[in-house]
């Protein structure tokens, strides 16, 4: 399995969404995320953007008000996964219309079904923007 877990959390530190594909105790969740959010938001612009934090390799990325943090297997290619923050990012873009933190808390689900469409059990299946997007623009017609 590559991907661990994927959050969305603002420049306050506050988690917007949070999708786990493995099983951790919500005790445990929540001492990760502020482990995690603590780490990465105290990091400047010139600083890389990965972290080595307990067993887990941190790969983020700051789009204005969002940070995007996936949690990754030690031996996960960086880069790759750099990539698929900016595929998400592109995709709620696309589907929003420049995507904001009040998009993620109004549309949770929306975010949270793109999120299944792209990855299943900790391995990204689907990367073509249109396919991640038909079946959501198929509910809003319904």
């Amino acid at each position: 399995m590559g991907i661990r877990f994927i959050l969305m959390v603002n420049k306050q530190g506050q988690t917007r969404l949070a999708q786990y594909y493995e099983h951790l105790t919500l005790q445990e969740r929540r001492a990760l995320e502020a482990e995690i959010v603590r780490k990465c938001l105290a990091r400047n612009e010139q600083q890389c953007s990965f972290v080595e934090l307990r067993n887990y390799k941190i790969v983020y990325r700051r789009y204005v008000s969002l940070f995007f943090l996936v949690g990754v297997d030690n031996d996960e290619n960086e880069l790759a996964i750099l990539e698929f923050i900016h595929l998400i990012a592109e995709t709620m873009d696309r589907h929003f219309g420049n995507v904001c933190e009040l998009d993620i808390m109004f549309h949770l689900e929306r975010a949270h079904f793109m999120l299944d469409e792209m990855v299943m059990n900790g391995c990204i299946v689907e990367t073509s923007k249109t396919n991640i997007l038909a079946p959501i623009q198929q509910m809003d017609k319904t």
